[in-house]
């Protein structure tokens, strides 16, 4: 009960405990004076009689109005509380709510989509059993906090990252009572600046290996000539040498190509592209041969997008082959089209995922770099120039991966 009606409530009681004074009172002065005459003895009890009723009538009257007060003061309360709910449920911050127990009293929306978590099933239960380090850490420690950012895995595995702020909560007399955390999902912020960081360290790379590629051309050429006259010079048995240092000259020249491919600036020809089409040619060309690869594809209702066809095929074979690649033993190939829509305008999303064994986390972080591979006949430009095409089309490419498989999400404009 709020203070104002415990106020009313006290005095509603007054009255009555001065009115059973008052009538007390009264039949005592009345008994004590018996032995007057009947008449004036009937006079006194017609007056008491009188003012008893006068009384009660005034004690209903301040009943309905103490009523009403009561009835004002439960819906000012509800009204206040409903009004709090609605801003706690419609900031985009995930706000979470813990008693002195470190016991979940409150999980507002943004929260629950934020963490992956039910507020049904979280309020109630303690932070340990909702959870983990390094939030689970910081919130048995009862620092306050005014800002951090941590990388977190929710319950559901997906890695995401929060700026968080952990702070005492206290009533309206400044005691504590708890704990309240409020945090925003800094993921999609944290991979474009890693774009960002890549694009840049990329353009450096690319000038470089034009230049590697341009001053190895030239000796190639010199030994692939010489190797050509020692063909036509030499006996039969020195011919499977010859062949052999031909295919590996041609593989350097592959390699310099790809190089030269990498370092290049993009000039795109756009064009409109079905993209559903485009991708289901992809798959086809590529899966034909694994029958131990089942084939899920949803990617009906996708909008029409603008780019380079040739370019954006080469970026999606490349992705496709590697998901391949990574189910030796077979397993599900699965390509899916989202269309999201931001602020910043209409995107469709494909999501290129395998069921094979994972990117280890220390690795993920390299792949998109020149160079950089895990394959024994790589020359660690495939993922690097699926990078460059994407980001000419002026989308985005982010990779999650985990021991169940890996998932690669491009991000393209809808025109």
């Amino acid at each position: 009960m709020t203070p104002e009606l415990m106020i009313l409530y006290s005095i509603f009681v007054l009255i009555i405990a001065l009115l059973i004074f008052y009538l007390i009172r009264m039949f005592i002065k009345y008994f004590s004076a018996k032995k007057k005459t009947e008449e004036k003895d009937m006079s006194k009890v017609s007056f008491v009689v009188d003012t008893f009723h006068e009384l009660v009538a005034k004690l209903k009257e301040k009943e309905k109005e103490l009523e009403l007060l009561r009835k004002k003061a439960e819906d000012k309360v509800v009204a206040i509380e409903g009004y709090n709910e609605n801003i706690l449920q419609s900031v985009p911050s995930g706000v979470i709510s813990f008693d002195n127990e470190l016991k979940i009293t409150k999980i507002n929306q943004s929260a629950e989509k934020i963490l992956g978590i039910s507020s049904m099933d979280t309020t109630g239960k303690f932070y340990y059993e909702v959870f983990k380090d390094p939030v689970k850490e910081l919130i048995h420690s009862r620092k306050i906090i005014e800002r951090q950012e941590i990388n977190y895995i929710t319950p559901h595995g997906r890695r995401i990252w929060l700026g968080l702020t952990l702070s005492p909560l206290r009533d309206s007399n400044g005691l504590p009572i708890g704990q309240i955390l409020v945090f925003t999902d800094l993921t999609h912020l944290k991979a474009i600046e890693s774009q960002i960081q890549l694009r840049d360290k990329l353009s450096s790379l690319g000038e470089i290996s034009a230049g590697i590629a341009h001053e190895l051309r030239n000796p190639m050429g010199v030994i692939a000539g010489y190797t050509k006259i020692l063909s036509k010079k030499s006996d039969e048995s020195l011919m499977p040498i010859i062949d052999a240092i031909s295919k590996e000259i041609s593989v350097m020249d592959r390699i310099i190509s790809d190089f030269l491919s990498f370092s290049k600036p993009a000039n795109l020809a756009i064009t409109d592209i079905d993209i559903k089409m485009l991708i289901e040619d992809c798959v086809k060309a590529l899966a034909v041969e694994r029958n131990d690869i089942k084939k899920n594809l949803e990617l009906d209702n996708l909008p029409a997008i603008r780019g380079d066809e040739v370019l954006l095929r080469q970026a999606f074979i490349n992705l496709i082959q590697n998901a391949i690649e990574a189910m030796p033993s077979g397993g599900n190939l699965n390509v899916k089209g989202v269309t999201v829509h931001t602020h910043d305008g209409e995107f469709l999303d494909i999501l290129i995922s395998d069921t094979g064994h994972g990117i280890s986390e220390d690795l993920r972080s390299k792949i998109f770099l020149p160079f950089f591979t895990t394959k024994e006949k790589g020359t660690g430009l495939g993922l690097a120039i699926v990078h460059k095409i994407i980001i000419s089309h002026g989308g985005n490419i982010t990779v999650d991966s985990t021991q169940n498989g890996t998932t690669f999400r491009i991000r393209l404009r809808v025109k």
